[in-house]
């Protein structure tokens, strides 16, 4: 019966374990349990709470319990349709609107339902790659570096596809910004580039801006005002509102690409029908935003703008090259100008750095092969939001907004992150 089960599996699925932040935040949980006083710098959820209005707006809904639409509650998808309009300042229409069980899962219906070469720039989220080969969608990718600040050009992406010589293959871009996993962001110079690429080749862009509303200046731009007729875009309420949880995601198409948009749909009549009826109600009362929300959102940008650059001023002294992020919460670690020190303790990829930090120094994070770079790279991803989100909330919320928060805020409020990110300076430079 063994020899069976290995010949029945999917051989698309032959090696592929849990996602590499599920099964490394299963792995904090159970240490803990045992004991152990473990700093999860892995798991990229949002610390913070679900804003009032919207917890209310889901309490109020709790009675809703009828199928809706295949595409989403027609008042959710206008009311996405008007974020997209107010917030990124593109043409936006409820008709172009699909709601699904979380970003993920429509990113995986896409990949489905378009018969196409799927173009990701590492690093990148730790999903895309699997979610291509559990399909066996034909997959390139184009690798950055620290020294373009970890973002892919528009001339790295013309090379490459005329290197190809087939100018019209059918071709998805995946970018993802503010990036997971690095907290870097395009200025609107580089996304009307890379626009201009992607109209000149008619590729189609999916862009994941997830993050877009945690810019930590609140200056997202979306490439879709570059290049509305070809760009997909994703969003959702599991970052910059909290509710990673309540798997809500949300993709918007232009006209162009409705034909796209009707086969998702054919499909995910046929899987998930529709997503829960409760949390649809409520999601109407975030997208639509307001006075609350906006000061939420501030506040949380605030932090974790302030938290982001002082883990990364740490790291930086310790010899890790590392940014000072524009968004989200992530910073990409390249631990390449310490290999010499770390090669004299037996750590010479990625992996084992990581392991040996977690037994050694009791903190998480993730390596660079998880986010699709090399085994033998030194790099890792670090999320800072090991803290309590509702009560350093609160604390910010006693400061105006106009002013910067205190030197010692972040050390008073988020000390488990910074205790963390010091752990790890401590360890990379100890003598071997």
């Amino acid at each position: 019966m063994n020899t069976q089960k290995h010949v029945s599996l999917n051989l698309n699925l032959r090696g592929m374990g849990l996602s590499a932040t599920l099964a490394l935040n299963e792995r904090c949980h159970q240490l803990r349990q045992e004991g152990h006083a473990i700093c999860n710098l892995g798991l990229g959820q949002s610390p913070f709470p679900v804003p009032g209005p919207v917890v209310e707006a889901l309490r109020l809904a709790a009675p809703e319990k009828s199928y809706l639409p295949v595409r989403g509650l027609p008042a959710l998808r206008e009311a996405v349709a008007d974020f997209h309009r107010s917030h990124d300042e593109i043409e936006a229409y409820a008709d172009g609107v699909i709601i699904g069980p979380g970003s993920k899962e429509l990113m995986f219906l896409l990949q489905l339902t378009y018969y196409g070469e799927i173009i990701i720039t590492t690093p990148c989220w730790v999903s895309y790659l699997p979610q291509a080969h559990i399909i066996g969608r034909k997959v390139s990718m184009i690798h950055t570096s620290h020294e373009q600040g970890w973002r892919i050009t528009a001339e790295q992406l013309q090379r490459s596809w005329e290197l190809v010589h087939d100018d019209y293959r059918p071709r998805l871009l995946v970018l993802n910004y503010p990036s997971n996993p690095s907290g870097r962001t395009f200025t609107p110079d580089e996304l009307k580039a890379i626009a201009e690429v992607a109209r000149r080749f008619e590729a189609i862009v999916l862009s994941d801006e997830i993050y877009g509303q945690l810019h930590h200046q609140a200056q997202h731009v979306s490439i879709a005002r570059f290049y509305p007729e070809g760009t997909i875009v994703s969003s959702g309420l599991s970052k910059w509102c909290g509710a990673g949880g309540w798997r809500l995601g949300t993709f918007h198409f232009p006209p162009d690409l409705y034909w796209l948009l009707d086969a998702m749909a054919a499909v995910a009549s046929e899987t998930y029908t529709s997503v829960s009826a409760p949390i649809q109600h409520a999601a109407v009362t975030a997208f639509r935003g307001g006075v609350d929300i906006e000061r939420y959102l501030w506040h949380a940008r605030r932090i974790l703008a302030a938290l982001g650059r002082q883990c990364a001023d740490i790291l930086d002294q310790a010899g890790v090259r590392v940014f000072v992020p524009d968004g989200a919460f992530y910073l990409f670690l390249d631990f390449s100008p310490l290999r010499e020190r770390l090669a004299k303790r037996g750590i010479e990829k990625g992996a084992a750095l990581c392991n040996r930090l977690l037994e050694e120094a009791a903190v998480a994070i993730l390596p660079g092969v998880a986010f699709a770079r090399s085994r033998s790279e030194l790099t890792a991803r670090l999320a800072y939001v090991d803290f309590n989100g509702a009560r350093v909330l609160a604390a910010s919320e006693s400061i105006p907004l106009h002013e910067d928060l205190p030197a010692d805020f972040t050390r008073r409020w988020c000390e488990r992150v910074l205790h963390g990110v010091e752990r790890i300076a401590e360890w990379v430079t100890a003598d071997s």
